[in-house]
């Protein structure tokens, strides 16, 4: 239904509620469902607290008390009890390889989360024990040591091969290392004493001095990949059985939509088919771009540019931006402590940006690092002289390099900051390489008091964990899930939880639809096991929904809040 009838739908029924006892009781009118006695968190522009919704099929038509909200209920209307939880909209990722995620997840050891290097190890071991000897167990990032309380230490050839000693081990650590055992190394070629094989350069795989390798291998951007290109995917029969069970767990962790990076066409296919089925339980909206790589590709992309139609989906998939990379040598390494982009790079950038603008797309770049985000800014000026890009949505992702000086010129050019905050799970890595500089990346302080318009992705589910109450639990704290400090620049809880709503959805091109708990808006919504807002700041990390709601379905329900009659 279009946006304007739901308009008139909801002014219909606010009127009814407030006619003095003329309260709606037809069917027609009656909500579908009611939540009521909770704490309703809207995150709305005044922050408003409720104490209960009214849905009417995918959307809400009413927030208010809990009396107000009883009194619209019809014969038909469901009625959720909850006795005092909090209610706040269903959390949006900004920017996620969601779809690349589902070809692996059934497949892997997800470590998302997990707070002990013991509980780690025996998930190792009791996936050895589900799929037989012989098959890989992997994971490919996500996590890092330094999230673990009990212990940070790196794991070791020796233990892996005693924990899982007839099947090849490779646990890839974010984008910096990864940890083999013995059937592991046999199985990528890295033999004890013998050069290092093609797709690992030197220094990569560590070994003592002997020659032997320790299981540990280094080098995120190359010899790591070329290990996680070797994991097995899920085969194609499969494939939509891990998506399923991943988007499982997102509705599970709390998140309903997502700026998508990389929507692969017979993926995005499979999720239209559940669209039509009615049963897709998240929302995608695609962030692609062209691919160009060299001054010839940039040739073929600039006229492909210039026929790109986004915005011809609905509120369920979508391509929305253009992104994540415009040229593919300036996509900063994830780990690299500085860049040095090129003049002749820069000019190649700034065609393909130009004519971005020139065809008023909205634009999603990666930019890391401090120079390069200085150097992107550059062209973006020059762009701007010739085609405006205040109104078109252009935004830096990642950005943890960020400063305050950037920030200024980023508003005063119409500019926005997807931020990615890679020190979730990497805050001990990014220590080693930045030093004290890492307690300032990002600088979410900066950021948030900068004034500009910003909202928390997390660029999973290699480079970062996806669980968004860590990040939360994070922005607040500056804490890692392991008790580790590792940043300076913390913010409020509003403003977090502002940077994953209601921000997000504006990033996706559906603040009319998403982001707040509001007459008009869908209802993607969570109740919450305790309160975000009151909780000890420590805790919010381990708040977990108890029911999401996307769309007025309800997708994920532990069984202690029930709909009734």
């Amino acid at each position: 239904m279009k946006q304007w009838a739901w308009t008139l739908s909801v002014a219909a029924v606010i009127a009814c509620v407030g006619a003095g006892g003329a309260l709606v009781r037809g069917q027609q009118l009656a909500p579908d469902l009611i939540l009521t006695n909770g704490k309703v968190i809207t995150v709305d522009e005044k922050f408003t607290i409720a104490q209960a919704v009214a849905v009417k099929g995918e959307r809400i038509v009413a927030v208010g008390t809990s009396q107000q909200i009883g009194q619209m209920a019809g014969p038909g209307t469901r009625r959720i009890d909850l006795r005092g939880r909090s209610v706040i909209p269903g959390l949006i990722d900004n920017h996620m390889h969601l779809l690349r995620a589902g070809t692996t997840w059934t497949r892997e050891v997800r470590l998302d989360g997990v707070e002990s290097r013991k509980q780690a190890l025996d998930m190792f071991a009791a996936r050895a024990k589900a799929i037989g000897p012989g098959e890989w167990v992997y994971t490919i990032g996500g996590w890092s040591v330094d999230q673990f309380a009990d212990s940070r230490k790196p794991f070791t050839r020796a233990e892996l091969d005693q924990i899982v000693p007839n099947n090849p081990v490779a646990i890839q650590e974010s984008y910096y290392r990864t940890y083999l055992n013995s059937r592991g190394l046999e199985a990528v070629d890295i033999r004890d004493g013998a050069p290092n094989p093609q797709g690992f350069p030197p220094n990569t795989i560590l070994r003592d001095a002997t020659g032997r390798a320790t299981g540990i291998v280094e080098g995120g951007m190359g010899a790591v990949r070329t290990i996680a290109a070797k994991m097995p995917r899920v085969p194609d029969n499969e494939i939509e059985a891990s998506t399923l069970s991943m988007i499982k767990d997102m509705n599970r962790a709390g998140l309903t939509a997502f700026g998508v990076a990389g929507c692969d066409p017979n993926l995005v296919a499979m999720y239209r088919k559940w669209r039509s089925q009615n049963q897709l339980n998240v929302r995608i909206f695609c962030i692609d771009g062209q691919g160009a790589g060299t001054p010839e590709e940039v040739d073929r992309a600039l006229p492909r540019i210039a026929e790109m139609k986004l915005f011809q989906g609905d509120e369920y998939i979508d391509q929305v931006l253009y992104g994540e990379s415009v040229y593919g040598p300036l996509h900063d390494p994830m780990f690299d402590p500085t860049s040095n982009p090129s003049r002749e790079q820069l000019a190649q950038w700034r065609r393909l940006a130009m004519e971005i603008a020139r065809n008023g797309l909205p634009l999603h770049v990666h930019a890391e690092l401090t120079h390069t985000i200085d150097a992107f800014l550059d062209q973006i000026e020059a762009v701007n002289t010739v085609y405006p890009i205040k109104n078109l949505r252009w935004m830096f992702a990642h950005f943890n390099q960020s400063n305050a000086p950037q920030l200024e010129r980023m508003k005063k050019l119409g500019m926005y900051a997807a931020v990615h905050p890679w020190s979730v799970i990497n805050g001990g890595i990014m220590h080693e390489i930045f030093g004290d500089d890492s307690y300032e990346q990002p600088p979410l302080a900066t950021i948030q008091n900068s004034g500009i318009v910003w909202g928390f992705g997390t660029d999973g589910s290699a480079a970062n964990q996806y669980m968004p109450f860590i990040t939360l639990g994070w922005a607040v704290t500056g804490r890692m899930t392991s008790g580790l400090k590792v940043t300076r620049q913390t913010i409020g809880r509003e403003d977090a939880l502002i940077a994953h709503t209601r921000r997000n959805a504006f990033m996706v091109f559906q603040e009319g639809n998403l982001g707040a708990i509001q007459p008009g808006k869908f209802a993607d919504l969570l109740v919450l096991d305790r309160d975000y807002l009151t909780i000890p700041a420590d805790q919010i990390k381990d708040i977990k929904p108890v029911l999401t709601m996307v769309g007025g379905r309800i997708v994920y329900d532990v069984g202690t809040v029930t709909a009734t009659k």
